[in-house]
């Protein structure tokens, strides 16, 4: 089960009020191969997909990826506002390291594919 912060939460409802989200829309998470660790996460604006799991969480809705619920359980969603950058930040305990950038990640249970540069995916 994936979890969010309070203020992920409200971050979540008031970007999805201010793009005139239709109902049913929300975050959608998932993974994809790349990034310098092998996974690279990917965050949408969207509506679910056939076999995504759905979670409204503290009145937000997460959407997760049908294909990435293995690697993504236990995350927690935060939304950090910072000097140096701002946005959703995935918390994976599944992950055995993260790149420095911290947007991709490695598990221990799961093979990695080939690494790619930061930045170049």
């Amino acid at each position: 089960m994936i979890s969010i912060t309070d203020r992920a939460a409200d971050e979540l409802k008031a970007l999805l009020e201010r793009k005139n989200a239709e109902p049913g829309r929300g975050l959608r998470l998932g993974v994809k191969k790349g990034g310098c660790a092998g996974w690279q996460y990917v965050m949408e604006i969207g509506e679910p997909e056939v076999g995504d799991e759905v979670l409204d969480l503290a009145g937000a809705r997460l959407i997760v990826a049908a294909d990435s619920t293995s690697k993504l359980d236990g995350c927690r969603v935060d939304y950090v506002d910072d000097l140096s950058d701002s946005g959703f930040r995935i918390d994976n305990p599944n992950a055995a390291r993260s790149c420095g950038c911290g947007t991709s990640f490695e598990t221990a249970a799961e093979p990695t594919p080939e690494p790619e540069d930061c930045g170049k995916s």
